[in-house]
């Protein structure tokens, strides 16, 4: 959320009552069990999912691709609010309209 919020982008954080209730949302916004992250959001009609950086939302709100979203499965080290001494290479996911998945970048 403060990744967001220092990079431009205001944040309506909402609490859920548990996993079941985040999984029920990422299923509604076409993100597959495999790909989950810890954090969902939906900008602009794109669901992210995960710790996704800023710059990769700036490109799809940019580019628009025909994707569903794009998510970060996980909490890996070195991504964006997961920075620590010991960063590992980790792949942003494009999630097609059938859940499908491809990765639109890498870090």
């Amino acid at each position: 959320m403060v990744h967001l919020q220092e990079n431009g982008y205001e944040v309506d954080a909402r609490n859920v009552s548990g996993w079941d209730e985040l999984g029920r949302i990422r299923h509604d916004h076409g993100i597959p069990e495999e790909a989950a992250g810890c954090h969902t959001a939906v900008i602009e009609g794109y669901t992210v999912e995960g710790h996704v950086p800023a710059d990769i939302i700036d490109r799809i709100l940019a580019e628009r691709p025909d994707i569903q979203g794009v998510t970060v499965p996980g909490m890996p080290e070195g991504s964006p609010g997961m920075e620590g001494p010991n960063p590992v290479p980790y792949n942003i996911w494009a999630v097609d309209r059938d859940g499908g998945l491809t990765v639109y970048d890498s870090r």
